[in-house]
């Protein structure tokens, strides 16, 4: 099978790559290097913006399968500049749409359900409450009459690959990095929801669905943790930390869980990694020093974008 990859050298490409190197499939990398130097894996590459639509439609001309990852990733990312984020969030999926009668595997977020006070499917109520989701909500519009399989991912976790940036903005890793750190885990509220995925159990997600006809939305989950219970997992990886609450609301708003059911069912899909696991997979490269600077802006999409908006245009 013949699979393009864009986005391929981000946080999920790395971990999905990594399986497809150990298949027969021929697989094609699109990718603009945003936060990366350099791609140096053993697998065709192609540099390019998605919206290079010219340069990208003869990709997917050869293509059997469209993996499209390619995203202006996070709330404060994307509320940089709007109209970049809907440009290459939406506005590039819609022209997919248009263009391509492959099979599309696309990557869209539970940020779309915003805040509730229950478990919820993919039949609930959607409320994003940023740029960000509510882009990812108009990109999956532009796919439901499509070939595709679009998967709602909780926030992910974990080190993907060896090559590939792991991100330290998601909260399990960020609160990780805070207690090696600090030693100290400030918890705003703490009541609030979220649903936790492994970036790995993604990227297996993906692959398992490459070549199967389920289409249509599926929520993607491991654990539904509360910040203050997901500050406790940590503590127990560095007993030393000390958590301190403050009564303080966050600026986030997002508060939600949601319902694997349908993945479970329809897909067979059951996350492998525990949320403990991803901890302690941070922890390790943290003691290791293989991230020698936690506070280098290329680990957070707005540190980064924020301190080189050049790429926001």
């Amino acid at each position: 099978m013949k699979i393009l990859v864009t986005g391929g050298a981000g946080y999920i490409g790395g971990a999905l790559t990594d399986i497809l190197g150990k298949t027969e499939h021929s697989v094609k990398v699109y990718d603009s290097l945003l936060y990366e130097e350099s791609y140096r894996k053993d697998v065709d590459f192609i540099f390019g913006d998605i919206r290079n639509t010219d340069k990208l439609s003869r990709l997917i001309k050869w293509a059997d399968v469209v993996v499209w990852l390619a995203a202006l990733v996070g709330d404060g990312a994307c509320a940089l500049n709007p109209d970049v984020a809907f440009d290459v969030n939406e506005r590039c999926v819609k022209w997919l749409s248009k263009y391509s009668e492959k099979r599309i595997i696309f990557t869209s977020t539970c940020s779309v359900y915003g805040v509730a006070d229950r478990e919820l499917d993919e039949s609930s109520s959607v409320n994003p409450l940023s740029v960000y989701a509510s882009s990812k909500l108009k990109a999956e519009e532009h796919l439901k009459n499509k070939n595709a399989l679009i998967f709602r991912l909780g926030t992910l976790f974990g080190a993907g690959d060896q090559f590939s940036r792991i991100r330290l903005d998601l909260v399990v890793n960020t609160l990780t990095v805070r207690a090696y750190k600090d030693g100290i885990l400030r918890v705003f509220g703490g009541e609030q929801y979220r649903p936790l995925l492994h970036v790995k159990d993604s990227a297996r997600a993906i692959f398992e669905n490459l070549d199967n006809q389920h289409a249509g939305i599926f929520n993607l989950n491991g654990e539904n943790v509360n910040i203050f219970d997901l500050s406790k997992k940590i503590k127990k990886h560095f007993p030393r930390v000390k958590i301190i609450t403050e009564k303080m609301k966050f600026e986030d708003a997002r508060n939600y869980r949601v319902k694997n059911a349908k993945a479970k069912k329809v897909l067979n899909f059951h996350a492998k990694y525990t949320v403990d696991q991803g901890i302690e997979e941070v922890k390790q490269l943290l003691e290791e020093k293989r991230i020698v600077d936690v506070n280098n802006p290329r680990y957070g999409n707005q540190t980064f974008l924020t301190k080189f908006s050049k790429y926001l245009v």
